[in-house]
């Protein structure tokens, strides 16, 4: 053979053996989120519903590894029939930064639906005039505008605590609380939640429903972040028993649910000894939590607490 041969054979063997030594290298780029359907029964109607799971980028590269869980609770106008209308609870929130503005949140988030409990048929604009086909969803390439502020023309003012308490909504996420929980220990047993790293946070009626929920079973969640929607003063006992870590956001200039009904239930917190953080966005009205949810602060803080270190604080 021609010593010219030889080296074209040499150097396809090199070539070759290169080729296999690349192909055998693990990639260096971590996993897709996935955004999965769960489906349960719910307690309060015994009828077949699902809610949303997502897994955050990486989650399918390490079966030994367990991430944090944030249970997001949405808003009264997301509400539906956990089926055919469940894609309304991408429009805001956790979710909606995850999945469709591709914010790379390290949590499997849980965001099951409210029932409509009858809010559909109480004309309700933002609810009788949605569309499933408005709701923004996760594009191949970059991401879809956001929505604008609501904005508002009142002035800012520092707001006193208010005298007398306005009504809690009625229908909300207290009535499913059985649901969440299920929900809860679903998803740490099946897809390698953290039981110690597991968190709590909804918008508007999703605010009302953290506070309840977790002065239910404070037990249950290492942190909380109730967002336009204050806390009654009567859920704050077991709260401040269990060291609960609560960050609470209001919007000065929400007409909706005003700042000045935050102040006793924190105060409350506050008498039993329990340190609590609280924002107000003096500049924002409801959708304060459009704010809230794109910023990394509160995913930030979350992260910084644990249930195993607050559980040891409170055995002391």
């Amino acid at each position: 053979m021609k010593k010219w041969a030889i080296a074209v054979v040499v150097l396809s063997t090199f070539l070759l053996g290169c080729a296999q030594t690349i192909s055998s290298v693990p990639s260096s780029e971590p996993s897709s989120e996935q955004l999965i359907r769960e489906s349960y029964v719910s307690v309060a109607d015994n009828a077949k519903r699902e809610y949303f799971v997502y897994l955050p980028q990486g989650y399918a590269d390490d079966a030994n590894k367990h991430w944090p869980v944030l249970m997001f609770l949405h808003g009264n106008g997301e509400r539906g029939n956990g089926l055919d209308e469940l894609d309304f609870v991408k429009t805001h929130g956790a979710l909606y930064e995850a999945w469709v503005q591709k914010k790379p949140l390290p949590f499997i988030i849980i965001a099951p639906q409210l029932h409509m409990f009858g809010m559909d048929q109480k004309g309700i604009g933002y609810i009788d005039n949605r569309d499933i086909a408005n709701v923004p969803q996760r594009q191949v390439q970059g991401t879809p505008a956001r929505e604008a502020l609501y904005g508002s023309d009142q002035a800012m003012s520092g707001s006193p605590q208010a005298q007398t308490l306005g009504s809690i909504p009625p229908d909300g996420w207290e009535r499913v609380e059985q649901d969440l929980l299920g929900m809860l220990d679903t998803v740490q047993q099946n897809y390698r939640g953290d039981v110690n790293r597991t968190y709590l946070s909804g918008l508007s009626y999703g605010g009302f429903g953290t506070w309840s929920l977790a002065s239910h079973n404070p037990q249950k969640f290492a942190a909380i972040a109730p967002v336009v929607g204050w806390g009654h003063p009567d859920l704050m006992d077991s709260i401040a028993q269990h060291k609960l870590p609560v960050w609470a956001f209001a919007g000065g200039r929400d007409n909706s649910v005003k700042v000045e009904y935050f102040y006793q239930g924190l105060n409350k917190l506050e008498q039993l000894g329990h340190k609590v953080r609280f924002t107000t966005h003096e500049d924002m009205g409801h959708d304060t939590w459009k704010r809230v949810y794109a910023s990394d602060d509160l995913y930030h803080w979350l992260l910084s607490h644990q249930l195993s270190d607050r559980l040891a604080t409170t055995d002391e």
